[in-house]
């Protein structure tokens, strides 16, 4: 059963914070796709090398790193609605400036600010996230990463399309600024302020450990999220030798991520956040044992659906347990444990690709297997420790 962590607020209230911060997820994932679907649009632009590819890719995760620590202090300075209105306005720019830069090296400052901007966005909308589940009368935090699924594959798909029918990247830029623009300016009076943050007592002064641990797991978490978007396309075409569905392999991943996120919080409401954390990482392990054991097309595919259904609710409840924490403000917690899992989706695929290098990439998939089955294994215990310090 769900117990509210803060006093309930109107309804009305309530629903429209919720409906608000619904749309801010959904924008995010679909302003972030607009990126990815234009990835060969700047390689081509500018003739990159593989290499000068990876370069840009590596200072947007670069960057995002070195400034989500100060992005969670300014976050819990200003608050979550209004930090999530100034930095949709930098993001939005960022991604109107894309299309537009004259040089390889103008786009690489356009892309470091378009992750400057998505990362103050991202803490942002998880911090309002927080708050609008602490005085909700029922779960709703999966729900909200849902829609950032959700959002991610509707822009991807729309990206395809207006790629397809000639429409100019420019335009196609333009136009996802201009709706993250107003939805940032309609969602802004929507949502709820933020709740004082408890004050620390002698009972709580393990936080920061637990913060640590909290991102360690999240770390774990997202190196197994981060090898499953990179590698299950070559995994089905080299291991499960089965080109033909290759590109089946992202879509069923992606597939179990949203139907996980948009049953988490039902789920989390019948079991509690350390069970459904403990299933969440037995189901992944579960699926990539299966994919590496059994490495033919129907048990890989049915694998990676079952390792999305696993990874979907893991960042969700490692947000949600530390914006819980004492002493600390839910920004600068959010920004501390996505600060580690961030590197983790930096660091995951390289760690899957230099084991494949040196064996098979098989085996490259055990450190998928070994990271999930962690958190199966360590993670509730974790939660009880940022559920005492609480």
């Amino acid at each position: 059963m769900h117990t509210p962590t803060h006093a309930p607020v109107p309804h009305a209230v309530f629903s429209r914070a919720r409906w608000a911060t619904m749309w801010l997820f959904f924008m995010a994932g679909a302003s972030y796709a607009t990126w990815g679907v234009h990835i060969p649009t700047i390689r081509d632009k500018f003739g990159l090398s593989a290499g000068m590819l990876s370069m840009l890719m590596f200072a947007m995760a670069a960057g995002a790193i070195v400034v989500m620590k100060p992005v969670g202090r300014w976050v819990a300075r200003q608050g979550s609605a209004r930090a999530a209105w100034q930095a949709g306005l930098v993001y939005a720019a960022a991604i109107a400036l894309l299309m537009l830069a004259p040089s390889f090296w103008l786009v690489t400052v356009f892309l470091v600010l378009f992750a400057i901007g998505n990362t103050g966005y991202d803490v942002a909308m998880n911090a309002q996230a927080a708050t609008v589940e602490a005085s909700a009368p029922r779960p709703v935090m999966a729900q909200f990463h849902g829609m950032f699924s959700l959002g991610g594959m509707v822009g991807a798909s729309l990206g395809g399309v207006l790629i397809t029918a000639g429409v100019p990247p420019l335009a196609h830029c333009l136009g996802m600024a201009a709706l993250l623009l107003l939805t940032v300016v309609w969602s802004k009076p929507r949502m709820q302020e933020d709740h004082p943050v408890a004050p620390p007592s002698a009972a709580h002064q393990h936080v920061g450990k637990v913060l640590w641990l909290l991102g360690a797991l999240a770390f774990l978490g997202l190196v197994a999220e981060g090898a499953m978007y990179d590698w299950t396309v070559i995994y089905l075409r080299d291991i499960a030798l089965t080109p033909q569905y290759a590109s089946f392999g992202y879509a069923t991943f992606s597939a179990g991520m949203a139907i996980g996120r948009f049953g988490g919080d039902a789920l989390r409401a019948r079991f509690g956040m350390e069970k459904l954390l403990k299933l969440s990482g037995w189901a992944g392990f579960a699926g990539i044992a299966l994919a590496i054991a059994l490495p033919w097309p129907l048990t890989s595919l049915l694998g990676f659906t079952l390792m999305g259904l696993g990874c979907a609710n893991l960042v969700p409840i490692f947000f949600l347990a530390a914006s819980r924490l004492p002493g600390i403000s839910p920004a600068e917690a959010i920004a501390g444990v996505a600060r580690l899992a961030y590197v983790g989706l930096l660091l995951g695929p390289v760690l899957i690709g230099m084991v494949a290098e040196h064996s098979t990439l098989r085996w490259g998939m055990v450190v998928v297997a070994v990271a999930i089955g962690w958190i199966a294994l360590d993670g509730a215990r974790v939660l009880r420790k940022a559920q005492a310090s609480g």
